[in-house]
């Protein structure tokens, strides 16, 4: 603790014992939008011009290699709120706790509540109408960590800690608001100028939803900076220490719900008073990092179990790899793991027996996923293209990244990096270990029949149908 206060102290440019008064410390503002990948113009996005997010990084951090620790929203939003791997707290099944209550260990402590133990006034909020913002944890919370959803409401001379929740990837999903965002542009993005991954086909369809994407980008800015300006209208931008990251990947084919980059890289910019302007890091970090680092501005100890590191630290020591995990959406069950070097990403897939596109009734029902199906129907795909649509995975999957960024050419079964497979093995494994992944015990079926309950409040004969054919799989040992 005392290496954080004094270089809190050297980073603000205040005496030590000022930097301990809360009056003195810092507003720490979570900016965080929902479905989103680094598609920014500061990330080397050509197709559309982000100069809100590009003006922050600017005069800040921009963190190049981010990923997040689960690549859908309620287990990366569980992880990030305790600084701790979903896996090592039992939030790492989607939308879980809510049929069977899940209680966390008594050691791990949610960020809000510190901050508010150390005379923080907290907020969650959802933009822009600033009405209460997602808390869906997987796990049982007090509500009370949360005193409103704005700051407005502290106290005079109060330091706030706020998220506000930014609609983000899922505009392009609700046909009123990505109207209502190309209107408040003035334009929409041109989807016959738009250049796809690899493993994408360049349809009509896929174009199109791809151009809505990239719109919902273009919002998400504009709206960062209506958060800015509020700052500066209000007097305190120079408060402020803002971070601006994005859940998980973009929700297409390979992005949400799968441990490829598209899935798990995110935007990650922190921008504020004492903050090094301009700098862009390419050390790997992880989500539950921004955990670490806000509650170290402030001045505040970290618990000794969190797992997050302040990656501003001086004595900061950089990640050798990141770790990712998937385990049960919704009604769909899955199981994997991940480990990413610089150069290298290892994915196991527990349940190879399985295909890619699991059945699941949130994902299917997205245009990307109707539009990818319709060109795999049409025979409009080449191998690339066809690879998601594979009915067994490779238990094991190996990318060289510097070679192969869009992770398309397995090399598990490769003599020449045989030694690289074992090495990332072995050190995932260590990981799941010391670590204490739960998802190493199945879930029960008693948990899984009362989450599914919580599904099926309204009939929903496709979620039915998944529920019955997970059962299924599972008796035959898929």
């Amino acid at each position: 603790m005392k290496s954080t206060l004094i270089f809190l102290a050297a980073f603000l440019l205040v005496p030590l014992h000022a930097a301990q008064e809360p009056a003195k410390r810092p507003n720490i503002l979570w900016l965080i939008a929902e479905d989103m990948s680094p598609h920014f113009g500061c990330y080397g996005g050509k197709s559309i011009v982000t100069p809100h997010v590009d003006q922050l990084a600017a005069a800040g951090v921009l963190f190049e290699r981010a990923f997040v620790t689960a690549p859908i929203c309620s287990p990366s939003r569980s992880a990030l709120i305790t600084g701790m791997y979903q896996t090592s707290i039992g939030a790492h099944h989607h939308r879980s706790g809510a049929g069977m209550k899940i209680e966390l260990p008594a050691d791990v402590r949610l960020v809000p509540r510190l901050f508010q133990q150390a005379g923080y006034h907290t907020s969650n909020g959802g933009y822009p109408a600033m009405n209460q913002g997602k808390t869906d944890y997987n796990f049982a919370f007090d509500p009370g960590i949360y005193d409103g959803t704005d700051w407005k409401t502290r106290e005079a001379g109060q330091p706030f800690f706020a998220q506000i929740q930014l609609m983000g990837g899922k505009t392009r999903d609700v046909p009123k608001a990505l109207a209502a965002a190309r209107k408040q542009l003035g334009s929409a993005t041109p989807a016959a100028r738009l250049t796809l991954p690899l493993y994408y086909p360049g349809t009509p369809a896929i174009l199109d939803d791809w151009a809505a994407t990239l719109d919902a980008v273009r919002i998400t800015d504009l709206q960062v900076g209506e958060i800015v300006g509020r700052l500066r209208t209000e007097g305190i931008l120079d408060q402020t220490i803002i971070f601006f990251i994005t859940d998980h990947g973009v929700s297409h084919g390979r992005g949400k719900q799968f441990l490829y980059d598209e899935g798990t890289r995110i935007a990650f910019v922190v921008s504020g008073p004492g903050l090094p302007k301009g700098r862009r890091r390419e050390d790997l970090i992880e989500h539950i990092d921004m955990a670490a680092m806000s509650l170290a501005l402030a001045g505040i100890s970290l618990p000794d179990a969190m797992q997050a590191r302040d990656a501003l630290a001086p004595d900061y020591r950089p990640r050798e790899a990141t770790y990712s995990a998937r385990d049960r959406a919704d009604e769909t069950v899955d199981h994997i793991r991940s480990v990413r070097t610089e150069r290298f990403k290892y994915i196991r897939n527990f349940l190879p027996r399985r295909p890619y596109l699991q059945p699941n009734d949130y994902k299917d029902r997205k245009p990307s996923l109707i539009a990818l199906r319709a060109a795999e129907a049409a025979g409009q795909l080449n191998d690339v293209q066809r690879l998601l649509f594979a009915k067994t995975r490779p238990p094991e999957e190996l990318y060289d990244l510097a070679a192969d960024p869009w992770e398309v050419k397995n090399l598990a079964a490769d003599p020449a990096h045989a030694d690289t497979l074992s090495e990332l093995r072995a050190k995932l494994d260590r990981w799941m270990e010391q670590t204490n992944d739960q998802g190493r015990t199945p879930e029960s079926e008693a948990r899984y029949d009362a989450e599914m309950a919580v599904y099926l409040r309204k009939p929903n004969p496709v979620v039915e149908r998944n529920i019955a054919l997970m059962k299924q799989w599972a008796t035959e040992g898929r």
